[in-house]
């Protein structure tokens, strides 16, 4: 009969060791997957920061070549 009680309270110390790992796991998750946002977040405005100074350079870049057009002209 004494086994009967002991292994009851032994899966319940079991189960409730496991969840208890279980919810240290997913806040250890959390906390990662919150770090790899924040990195995603940085990286997303440095991406459109780049976009924005490419689209500044082909402009610069067709200023002076219209430019260079201009002064070729000018000593033919």
């Amino acid at each position: 009969m004494e086994m009967v009680r002991k292994v009851p309270v032994a899966v319940l110390a079991a189960l409730a060791l496991q969840t208890a790992g279980a919810l240290v796991w997913a806040g250890g998750a959390a906390a990662r997957i919150s770090v790899l946002e924040d990195k995603v977040g940085e990286h997303r405005q440095v991406a459109e920061r780049l976009a924005r100074l490419e689209e500044q350079s082909k402009a610069t870049r067709a200023a002076v070549e219209r430019m260079e057009m201009r002064l070729e002209r000018g000593r033919s």
